[in-house]
C-alpha cells in the first residue's frame, strides 16, 4: 500500500470515529473498553485519555512501564498539535518529506509521529481531545484504538 492509500485510510477512520457528545464518564467508558480488548489480545498497554489537556483516564496495565506513560504523553501532544491521528501525522510527514523539528517546530522529545494517538473530535466542533495508548509496536497500538473506538461507537469494522 503507498502512503496516499495509507492516508485515505486514515482520513476515513478520522471521519468515521467522530462523537455528538463525549462527557468524563465516556472518557472513562472508552478507556475501560480499550483495557478490555487490550487484555482479548494479550496486549500490555498503557492507555490515556484526555480532554482539553485534563488527563480523566489513566491506567497502565501489568507489563506496561514508564517509557509506555512517557510515549502516550507524547502521542498526546502530537495529536494536539497535529488535529489528526499521530500516525496520520507520522504519513502526512512522509508523504510531504518534512522535519518534525525545522519544518513543523515540534520537539521530538515532546511529540511523537508514531501511531498510537487519536483525536477525540465532536462533530461539528472539532478536537476537545486525545486517546493515547503504547506498549505494541506503534501501528498495533493505533490499531487498538481504531478497533475499541469503532465498537464503542458501534460502526463495526472500518476498511
Amino acid at each position: 500500500m503507498n502512503i496516499q492509500e495509507e492516508l485515505n485510510i486514515r482520513r476515513k477512520e478520522e471521519e468515521l470515529l467522530q462523537f455528538t457528545s463525549f462527557s468524563y464518564d465516556d472518557a472513562l467508558r472508552l478507556g475501560l473498553a480499550i483495557k478490555e480488548l487490550a487484555e482479548k489480545k494479550y496486549a500490555p498497554v498503557a492507555i490515556e485519555i484526555e480532554i482539553n489537556g485534563l488527563v480523566i483516564f489513566h491506567f497502565s496495565m501489568t507489563g506496561s512501564n514508564g517509557r509506555n506513560c512517557m510515549w502516550v504523553k507524547r502521542k498526546a501532544n502530537m495529536v494536539r498539535a497535529s488535529q489528526v491521528s499521530s500516525l496520520h501525522g507520522m504519513q502526512q510527514r512522509e508523504a510531504e518529506g518534512k522535519d518534525m523539528l525545522k519544518d513543523w517546530g515540534l520537539d521530538p522529545e515532546e511529540y511523537a509521529a508514531i501511531g498510537g494517538g487519536f483525536p477525540i473530535r465532536l462533530k461539528g466542533t472539532g478536537i476537545i481531545g486525545a486517546i493515547a495508548v503504547s506498549g505494541l509496536p506503534h501501528r498495533l497500538d493505533h490499531q487498538l484504538i481504531v478497533e475499541a473506538l469503532a465498537g464503542y461507537l458501534g460502526i463495526g469494522d472500518i476498511k
